[in-house]
C-alpha cells in the first residue's frame, strides 16, 4: 500500500495530479485544497503527498493530500455509509478540512449540507457517525477559519448552478491566465470560460 510519494509534478489540476517519482508516472486524485497548495510549489523542485490507495475488484486509485491530517478526515468520510473516495475528494474540496472538523463537531449539518454531492440526510449521517472521531484530529475547534478568495468564488459558482468541477476547472484556468487579479475579475473570467462549455 502507498502511504506517501514525493516527486516532480509532470501536469496538475484542479482534481488530479501526474506526479513522476523515479521515473514512474503515478496518477493521484486531490481536493481543491491540495491542487490549491501545488498551483504555489515551484514545479522544478520535488513535492511530496500523502497518499491513501483505494483498492476496488477491478482499479486501484490513489488520492493524494498535502497534509496527513487531510489524509486522516478523508479516511473518516470514507468510512460513512453513501459516501465513496470520489464523493469525499469532492467534499475536502467544498470545504476546508478545519471547517468540516468544526461543523461535524458542533453537529452542523445544515452547514454540510451545502457542499455539493451532500443532501441532508447524509449530512445527518456524517455527524453521526464522525462527530466524536475528528476530535482526535487535533484540530483547535475554538479558533477561527481562515478562508481563502478562491474558496468564496468556487462557493459562488456553485451556488449560480454550475457543477463542481467544472467551476473548480474554470477558476484554475482564470487563476492561471490573471494571477493578479482581483476576486470580481476573476469571477467574471471564470463565467466566462464556463459559457464556453
Amino acid at each position: 500500500m502507498i502511504g506517501y510519494l514525493r516527486g516532480k509534478i509532470l501536469d496538475a489540476g484542479p482534481d488530479s495530479l501526474l506526479l513522476d517519482v523515479g521515473g514512474v508516472g503515478y496518477q493521484l486524485a486531490i481536493p481543491l485544497s491540495t491542487f490549491s497548495q501545488l498551483d504555489r510549489a515551484d514545479r522544478t523542485e520535488s513535492v511530496g503527498l500523502f497518499v491513501h490507495t483505494h483498492v476496488r475488484a477491478d482499479a486501484i486509485e490513489l488520492f493524494g493530500f498535502w497534509t496527513a491530517r487531510e489524509r486522516s478526515l478523508f479516511a473518516l468520510l470514507i468510512g460513512v455509509s453513501g459516501i465513496g473516495p470520489r464523493l469525499a475528494r469532492v467534499v475536502l474540496s467544498g470545504m476546508a478540512a478545519e471547517e468540516l472538523v468544526r461543523a461535524l463537531a458542533s453537529e452542523n449539518a445544515v452547514q454540510l449540507a451545502t457542499i455539493p454531492g451532500i443532501g441532508k440526510k447524509t449530512a445527518q449521517r456524517m455527524v453521526i457517525e464522525l462527530k466524536d472521531k475528528v476530535l482526535d484530529l487535533g484540530i483547535d475547534l475554538a479558533g477561527s477559519v481562515a478562508f481563502s478568495p478562491d474558496d468564496d468564488l468556487l462557493a459562488a459558482l456553485v451556488n449560480l448552478g454550475y457543477r463542481s468541477g467544472d467551476a473548480e476547472k474554470a477558476l484554475a484556468k482564470a487563476r492561471r491566465e490573471t494571477p493578479d487579479a482581483d476576486p470580481e475579475d476573476l469571477l467574471r473570467a471564470s463565467l466566462n470560460f464556463l459559457s464556453r462549455v
